[in-house]
């Protein structure tokens, strides 16, 4: 392995931090293996700012990683963008195991499987606890905006379904809120994104451009894994004793030590992110209103299973006109003249859309 030369002052700006000189230690072992770091982790790397007027900030390689135990990379083999996940094995024994289930024939192949694929798994030489997975690069599902109520339904039906298919093969996430789902912006992004300031560029010289879900249909991915537990049907329900993910208004786990049935707490992550993220800062989701009450009873035996999510979600997008699917998602706080003046320009591509046959609900 290569030795670490700090190519900054560690306090100053755009410096590597602790967490990205494991990476810049393995870059050369992760070359040999097929993937190649951005050049701010090479040993060549000398900061494109210095000598100019740019900020660090506004480099392309000035830019912090947000995850220490997450990077980027390109694949040799075919230029491909992914994604590189530490995992120390002693702390999630089953991540990789999970993953790599989900991974396999024929479950891979599923559509209904919104499980993140592992592509390959790779044993990090100096540290015998650590595998690295590999995995396609996702981004954040809600960037960008959604653009219409169609486009919501569409998310919403996906990540039912990929729960609801985890959960049919007797696997609980146990983390599945907002932070752990992702979507796949190659399509959306013709031209790429800056893959820690993804709102950028590549090289930060302005803002990516990007389409609408609607006019390249998006899939989510059910992400992480760590908390993930495979169960046995014929040992009954089972129960496990609580342990907080990113969400941390679980109701069973408040003051509580009892051990729980960890499915009806998947159920209440993904209500409890819809009631979050959309019934509680947007507008025009009352039709939601009913079903996500349900999923987040205080009491888990009284929320729905997942298949019975999916089967009155279904209702409800039956009952959903095309008018309101195509209609445009407003933002709580616009104001009357803004909201008016961009339902016009919303209304003349959407028809454009109607003329075209594109679908009011976007799936790949």
């Amino acid at each position: 392995m290569a030795h670490d030369v700090q190519p900054l002052d560690p306090e100053e700006g755009g410096s590597l931090s602790k967490a990205e000189l494991f990476w810049r230690r393995h870059q050369k072992w992760l070359e040999q293996s097929g993937y190649l770091l951005r050049p701010r982790y090479r040993d060549a790397w000398r900061p494109s700012w210095k000598g100019t007027n740019k900020e660090y900030y506004l480099a392309p390689d000035g830019v912090t990683l947000r995850r220490g135990n997450l990077i980027d990379a390109t694949r040799v083999s075919d230029g491909a963008l992914v994604a590189l996940k530490q995992v120390v094995k002693a702390r999630h024994p089953h991540e990789i195991q999970i993953g790599l289930y989900f991974s396999s024939e024929p479950l891979a192949s599923d559509p209904r499987n919104h499980c993140v694929r592992i592509i390959e798994v790779l044993q990090v030489p100096d540290e015998e606890d650590m595998s690295l997975i590999v995995m396609p690069y996702l981004r954040a599902y809600y960037e960008p905006r959604f653009d219409t109520f169609g486009e919501v339904v569409s998310y919403f039906q996906q990540v039912f379904e990929g729960l609801q298919f985890m959960h049919a093969h007797h696997v609980a996430h146990r983390d599945c809120d907002g932070r752990n789902i992702m979507m796949d912006g190659t399509a959306l992004y013709p031209e790429g994104f800056h893959p820690v300031v993804t709102d950028m560029k590549p090289d930060m010289t302005g803002s990516a451009k990007h389409y609408t879900r609607t006019e390249y249909p998006t899939k989510y991915y059910l992400i992480d894994f760590g908390l993930s537990r495979c169960y046995n049907p014929d040992d009954g329900p089972p129960r496990e004793p609580p342990i907080f993910g990113g969400d941390k208004s679980v109701p069973e786990f408040q003051n509580s030590i009892k051990p729980v049935d960890p499915f009806p707490t998947d159920v209440y992550y993904l209500g409890n992110m819809i009631r979050e993220d959309f019934l509680q800062t947007e507008r025009g989701f009352g039709f939601m209103e009913r079903l996500v009450a349900d999923m987040v009873q205080d009491d888990p035996a009284k929320r729905p299973t997942m298949d019975e999510v999916v089967a009155r979600f279904q209702a409800i997008q039956m009952s959903l006109s095309s008018w309101k699917l195509r209609s445009r998602v407003p933002e709580r706080d616009e104001l009357a003249i803004v909201e008016a003046y961009r339902a016009l320009v919303h209304w003349k591509r959407r028809l454009w859309y109607v003329l075209r046959g594109v679908p009011a609900v976007p799936l790949p």
